[in-house]
């Protein structure tokens, strides 16, 4: 049975995550509805400024795909193309546009070599093995705290956690520079103006927020853990 603090250390960080979580997640699609409305005045559609955004930084080679869902938008550098979602492809809002140039800015950010991305890249392998097996080890120790292998489980699974921690934290300058370029190459190339510029950027910083919260909900779960690890000693 949990004592009453132990409850609460074991608890509060996971509801406080969940609740930061949720919140970037309604604004960030609140927002894109919101500015879904505000369309360019050139009539180019989210695909159309992607080629053209790709054209110009001599991306010729990468392609420009449709895929269904919602705000499904992704770079995939393996298959060297850009993926846009339904409210992205055809539209010509200055929020379909902003989005298709965010994902055009991280192909520029592999095609010029860009540190953060590549230190991501290389991580990748690190976190995907972390955050399959964090838990399992995490649990075990738990099981086996009272003996010294059980103690240092504990402590390899927070590692491995804290691999995924990493990676949150190292998307954070990989996406808000793809939000800069973006908004840099839209203007630069006259592809938004004024209020249509102003809106697309709304839209790309409420969902750089959605990182900012993804990096808060993994350190909460990381504390989380350690202040378990503590108790248990």
């Amino acid at each position: 049975m949990f004592e009453s603090s132990g409850f609460w250390v074991s608890v509060w960080p996971i509801i406080i995550g969940m609740i930061i979580c949720v919140i970037a997640s309604v604004n960030v699609k609140a927002t894109f509805k919101k500015y879904s409305d505000v369309h360019n005045s050139r009539g180019i559609t989210g695909a159309q400024a992607a080629r053209q955004i790709l054209d110009s930084n001599g991306l010729y080679n990468v392609g420009i795909e449709f895929i269904s869902g919602n705000l499904t938008d992704h770079y995939d550098p393996t298959a060297n193309v850009i993926r846009l979602s339904e409210s992205v492809y055809n539209s010509t809002s200055a929020a379909a546009v902003g989005v298709a140039a965010h994902e055009c800015g991280h192909a520029v950010q592999h095609a010029v070599g860009y540190t953060p991305i590549k230190i991501r890249q290389a991580v990748i392998p690190l976190t995907n093995f972390g955050s399959k097996l964090w838990y399992i080890v995490f649990i075990a120790g738990l099981a086996l705290s009272s003996t010294a292998f059980g103690s240092t489980l504990v402590m390899v699974g927070i590692l491995l956690f804290a691999l995924v921690v990493l990676f949150q934290l190292v998307t954070l300058p990989v996406e808000f520079n793809a939000s800069r370029r973006a908004l840099q190459t839209l203007e630069n190339y006259h592809i938004l103006d004024g209020d249509e510029l102003s809106s697309a950027g709304k839209v790309l910083r409420a969902a750089a927020m959605t990182y900012v919260a993804a990096v808060a909900n993994a350190i909460l779960q990381l504390l989380r853990l350690l202040a378990i690890a503590n108790r248990k000693r």
